[in-house]
């Protein structure tokens, strides 16, 4: 990869959902090319953990609360985010959660919480840093939604309908903000192996979903950091409203 041409040294980043999965791998892959990042979820212990990981290789890296169902704690931690590290260029609009079970066992709470998280939790951070980056000239804003929110698969209908959502928010927001050289854009991962999800993936439900894969695997969280680097840089600079997927050929699989 030529690194000059997706060069974020200098940026000035808010990673949402940052504590574990493609956050955390977010956050290293920033942080190791020279860009200042505030790291944002609940679990301090775990961004405590990462900032000083980041630390240790020579990157900067401030952990700040954050609770994506509580607007308060939204604003309160943008604020605290750039008191860190200065004024935000890039947000990193990551944190998500999933409830997995049949659509007519979920109830109003489950509904809620995920849609919460993950749409209007969303939606909130990047309102927020969108008016002061508005006021600042300009900023780049990533959404990360998945190719679940184009195709949807059983069991967790409040996450495909919240980042269905959140795709044609991308679209809403940089079309309003394009005037103000505010590039809002999306990538939608495939199926991508996390800590958490890694175990399932060895289960024959886990099998039979990578064999309805085209390239018959799952990917590695460093195989989004190409998408990553191009949006949160000046490489994409005539980018805007783009939704990327990433997916080892998922969308065009046939039916």
């Amino acid at each position: 990869m030529n690194e000059s041409l997706f060069d974020v040294s200098g940026e000035r980043v808010l990673v949402t959902g940052a504590s574990l999965g493609l956050g955390k791998r977010f956050a290293l892959c920033l942080a190791e090319r020279g860009a200042k990042v505030a790291i944002a979820a609940r679990s301090m212990d775990k961004l405590e953990a990462l900032a000083a990981e980041i630390r240790a290789v020579g990157g900067t890296a401030e952990p700040v609360a954050m609770d994506m169902l509580d607007a308060a704690s939204i604003e309160a931690g943008i604020a605290a985010a750039e008191e860190a590290i200065g004024p935000l260029s890039v947000l990193v609009n990551n944190a998500g959660i999933a409830i997995v079970k049949p659509t007519l066992d979920w109830t109003e709470e489950d509904w809620d919480r995920v849609v919460g998280t993950n749409l209007k939790g969303a939606w909130l951070a990047a309102q927020y840093v969108a008016k002061r980056m508005v006021a600042r000239g300009g900023g780049k804003i990533i959404n990360i939604a998945s190719v679940l929110g184009i195709r949807p698969i059983g069991q967790v209908p409040g996450y495909t309908a919240a980042k269905a959502g959140l795709i044609q928010l991308t679209r809403q927001l940089a079309m309003e903000l394009a005037r103000h050289n505010v590039r809002v854009n999306a990538i939608a991962p495939g199926y991508i192996v996390t800590e958490m999800n890694r175990p399932f993936w060895e289960t024959d439900p886990g099998k039979s979903l990578i064999a309805r894969i085209p390239m018959r695997r799952v990917g590695d969280p460093e195989e989004l950091d190409g998408i990553l680097l191009l949006l949160a840089s000046d490489a994409a600079s005539y980018m805007t409203g783009s939704v990327i997927a990433s997916d080892g050929g998922h969308l065009v699989n046939s039916m």
